[in-house]
């Protein structure tokens, strides 16, 4: 059998870089590649020159700062998010190659069927939340690309990493003047990349939600980082409401059901601990590290 060799997609990206060292660290053939996903001629020749068993895309458009940038780049965002994604897929689909995308759980909000407190979203609910147009284009193309039977797609949502890095979620509101709190499903990615690698490997296809089991609120996020990693550290909170008036495009809230994922990881021998003993084995190893 030949060796697997993996492709990633967004070669520059946060998560790309932290694949690249989970592959390398396993042995494992690891390329990074930043060709342009709706190039179809550059996505075809770059395939055909690495030959890659496994693509793991990490692309998109996410915006910058954040994807309120979406809202005024609409264009873009489609040619990143809609085109580029299905070109990839497809391109790899001919070439008998599979593809994982790295997706976002963030297509939901609460609502009546599924209340905070209540049941999560599964990967067979329609989405339903349209208050950005970064997850509205992510709603759409999902639909889509699900009949793939080369692709993986795994919706990571708030991901977190082991340092402080300006993508972490962690990082993201220990920076805001004020906080909503409302609880959420979390991506923590030391625990879940190492899974997104593993089901590469077994071919999985599909849609997961991959996410830790459970939600946590913004207050227990920083009240956990307070008391473990940086003592004495202070925030505010507003409203969903008062959050409309400084945000051009909404966010989502939501709960993700993980009972998929954590069946077909159990196959694999592989578990996920729950959010709330996630984070503390998150800012324990942060606080190891010296982050501050």
């Amino acid at each position: 059998m030949a060796t697997d060799r993996f492709l990633i997609w967004g070669g520059n990206g946060w998560v790309a870089g932290h694949l690249e060292t989970i592959l390398k660290r396993q042995g494992k053939e690891v390329h990074m590649t930043t060709v342009r996903m709706e190039d179809r001629e550059a996505v075809k020749a770059e395939l055909d020159k690495i030959k890659p068993t496994h693509v793991l895309n990490c692309a998109g458009c996410t915006g910058r700062p954040n994807v309120d940038w979406c809202e005024d780049h609409k264009e873009d965002t489609m040619r990143s998010n809609v085109i580029g994604t299905l070109n990839l897929t497809d391109c790899c689909f001919l070439a008998g190659i599979h593809c994982t995308v790295f997706a976002t759980g963030c297509i939901y909000h609460y609502d009546e069927a599924h209340p905070i407190g209540g049941p999560g979203y599964t990967e067979t609910d329609p989405a339903n939340f349209k208050g950005s147009f970064y997850s509205e284009t992510k709603g759409h193309v999902e639909e889509v690309m699900k009949f793939y039977t080369n692709c993986l797609i795994l919706r990571l949502r708030m991901p977190v990493s082991d340092d402080l890095h300006p993508r972490n979620f962690v990082t993201k509101i220990s920076k805001y003047e004020r906080v909503v709190d409302i609880p959420n499903s979390n991506t923590i990615l030391t625990d879940l990349l190492p899974a997104s690698v593993l089901m590469a490997e077994h071919k999985d296809t599909g849609i997961y939600n991959f996410t830790n089991p459970g939600a946590i609120s913004h207050n227990e996020v920083l009240s956990l980082f307070r008391d473990i990693v940086r003592p004495g550290f202070t925030w505010k909170n507003f409203t969903v409401e008062e959050q409309a008036k400084v945000i051009k495009a909404g966010r989502s809230n939501c709960l993700l059901d993980t009972t998929k994922l954590e069946n077909k990881l159990k196959e694999y021998g592989y578990e996920v601990p729950e959010i709330h003993e996630a984070y503390k084995q998150c800012f324990d190893r942060m606080k190891a590290a010296g982050v501050k």
